[in-house]
């Protein structure tokens, strides 16, 4: 599927949706039917897998630009330069080592998780995104909606992996789970998904520790100073 086929695609399907928050929109001045789908270099080797854009990526038209984004740029850019990113056309830049993608690419009413029906109704293009527009094979899944959503049409044991994947103690050190994620005109790849928390402010359990948790996820990843790039 050609990226303009897509858009198309995902216009004409949220056209259909209920649910968007078309205030939002309309308040920003941007189109409801527009997705802020995401994207980023197809070499990087490593993905972020959110739920869903928040008001700031509407207003930017770019995924992961809010708080929750700020705290990942935040991690790279000291994971990779040792230090915190000095201000924010630093950390702007440091985002170019990953590739970035939500379950679905629209604002919900009032940031409410969709529905397992809608996040259904996408799965097939965001698959075909991620398939075909990018070429590596981790990926940090920020929180369990993003982490099961590698599970829809799946077979039943891969499925049971990522249940028994989200549900192990303690659940932020548990090895990757390996899934086959099949775009909709066959082409398939072997991804490897980490459950990671979601980094919102307004998760308290575990907003705190996240810079902590991802920066040992992305070492466990094998993730450094070095390695973000597959070799040309």
């Amino acid at each position: 599927m050609t990226p303009q086929a897509r858009r198309e695609a995902l216009r004409e399907l949220a056209a259909e949706l209920d649910g968007i928050d078309v205030d939002v929109y309309e308040a920003l001045g941007r189109d409801p039917l527009e997705p802020v789908l995401g994207g980023g270099d197809p070499d990087c080797r490593i993905a972020f897998f959110g739920r869903d854009p928040g008001r700031d990526e509407v207003r930017h038209q770019e995924p992961f630009i809010g708080k929750g984004g700020q705290l990942i740029r935040g991690v790279l850019h000291e994971i990779i330069e040792g230090e915190p990113p000095p201000d924010e056309a630093a950390a702007q830049q440091i985002r170019r080592v990953a590739f970035w993608a939500n379950t679905v690419p629209y604002k919900p009413v009032g940031n409410k998780a969709w529905s397992m029906k809608t996040r259904r109704a996408f799965q097939p293009f965001i698959a075909d995104f991620l398939v075909h527009d990018w070429r590596g094979r981790d990926v940090m899944c920020l929180g369990q909606n993003a982490f099961t959503w590698f599970g829809l049409g799946a077979d039943k044991a891969t499925r049971d992996a990522l249940k028994a994947g989200w549900s192990a103690e303690p659940r932020f050190q548990s090895d990757p789970v390996e899934v086959p994620l099949t775009a909709p005109d066959g082409t398939s790849r072997t991804l490897r998904v980490w459950p990671v928390p979601h980094p919102s402010p307004l998760n308290a359990t575990w907003h705190r520790r996240f810079p902590a948790i991802l920066a040992e996820r992305l070492d466990a990843a094998g993730f450094g100073k070095t390695r973000w790039k597959l070799p040309g």
